[in-house]
């Protein structure tokens, strides 16, 4: 494990939340597992979520209509993409293993985490068409989804109020045949933690999430191929193997 690099991409406003404990006790146990962790606090960052033709240095290759994909991906071949998303790529470039850390809002992901990926894993560096479901320019990489809601296990369930968790994670986390995806070619573990979150982060939810890190983590950064185990799927055009821990 010594000498993996993991990137933490952390969406909450409060650093004393129950997401803010999860990224201190994943950030601990990483760290001292021998790992190198970076952090991205998008909040703190005061990271600019929306997409628009200032994330392009360069002149626009059709000035007179503007598309946002065709642009960042000329813009990304030039290495003409705004500093901050350079930065971004350079740290998922660097890193062995992403962690995505957030709360779900409206059965989604915040919005500045959604910002973070539409201007990040942009079309030129996280995955190129032809080819979108195919392969990814992230392989070899892997990720973890790290989700906590403010619902009960009951209200996320087939017949809960608001449906079954995995329904409206389908964007993140599509079926295939064999394989559960999520968009940029990763492998996912099937969700598991905590539901209704307090504030902060009881002993119990810390242990139990600190041996989910020592676990999930071992089993992420063991494999150096695509994952065979029952507990990994595939997706996202990137490449990325990912896991989803939902807590």
């Amino acid at each position: 494990m010594a000498g993996k690099k993991v990137l933490i991409v952390y969406a909450h406003q409060e650093p004393r939340s129950f997401n803010g404990s999860l990224k201190k006790v994943a950030v601990d146990e990483l760290s001292k597992q021998g790992c190198t962790v970076t952090v991205s606090d998008l909040y703190a960052m005061d990271f600019e979520p929306r997409a628009t033709r200032k994330d392009m240095t360069s002149a626009l290759s059709n000035p007179e209509f503007f598309s946002y994909g065709v642009e960042a991906y000329e813009a990304c071949k030039k290495l003409s993409l705004t500093s901050d998303i350079i930065d971004e790529q350079k740290k998922v470039q660097e890193a062995d293993l992403v962690i995505f850390q957030f709360p779900l809002y409206w059965f989604s992901v915040p919005a500045i985490l959604k910002g973070w990926m539409d201007r990040v894993l942009c079309q030129g560096f996280a995955f190129d068409i032809p080819g979108f479901d195919d392969s990814g320019f992230l392989q070899g990489k892997l990720a973890l989804l790290s989700i906590t809601t403010g619902g009960t296990a009951e209200m996320y369930s087939k017949t809960g109020v608001s449906g079954d968790f995995r329904y409206f994670l389908w964007p993140l986390q599509r079926e295939g045949k064999e394989e559960r995806q999520i968009s940029i070619g990763c492998l996912l573990l099937t969700p598991t933690g905590n539901q209704a979150c307090s504030p902060g982060l009881c002993p119990d939810q810390e242990s139990d999430w600190d041996l989910s890190v020592q676990g999930t983590v071992f089993h992420l950064l063991s494999h150096t191929s695509r994952a065979t185990s029952p507990h990994f799927f595939l997706h996202w055009p990137t490449g990325l193997l990912c896991a989803i821990s939902q807590v």
